[in-house]
């Protein structure tokens, strides 16, 4: 019997999209106000959702204070009140959409979950605009 666990979390972090190769102008067409050269901040809200076989000692799937430092440590405290451009590693030639953020968190939170089980990372840039990634 495989079960879905879920483990919400919060990140504020700002960001600016856009591509270095184009000029500012197609920047401007495609990204709009999001290319503001000041950058631009979100209330980002992550679902961390982990698929398992229940355990019949624990009857946990995983066991949710281990997802939660998962998140703290690879989400949170990587994230937290950042630029993503600027501080954040990953971001440095990566544009910082809301796609490839939720696939970053994926890569970073699956490598340290046991191979065992499946991840899906729903990330909500606002309450409206969201996306799902689990790998595939």
């Amino acid at each position: 019997m495989r079960v879905t666990v879920h483990r919400k979390a919060h990140f504020n972090a700002a960001h600016r999209l856009y591509r270095k190769d184009w000029s500012f102008e197609k920047n401007d067409e495609i990204f709009g106000k999001c290319n503001n050269p000041n950058f631009h901040g979100h209330n980002y809200e992550l679902i961390a959702s982990v698929t398992g076989e229940i355990d019949p000692e624990t009857g946990y799937v995983i066991d949710v204070k281990i997802l939660k430092d998962i998140i703290k440590s690879e989400v949170e405290d990587a994230f937290d009140h950042k630029n993503l451009n600027i501080e954040v590693p990953e971001f440095q030639n990566l544009n910082p959409t809301v796609e490839n953020i939720a696939v970053v968190i994926y890569n970073k939170v699956k490598a340290k979950l046991n191979p065992k089980f499946d991840l899906e990372i729903t990330l909500y840039e606002t309450p409206r605009n969201f996306v799902t990634y689990s790998g595939k």
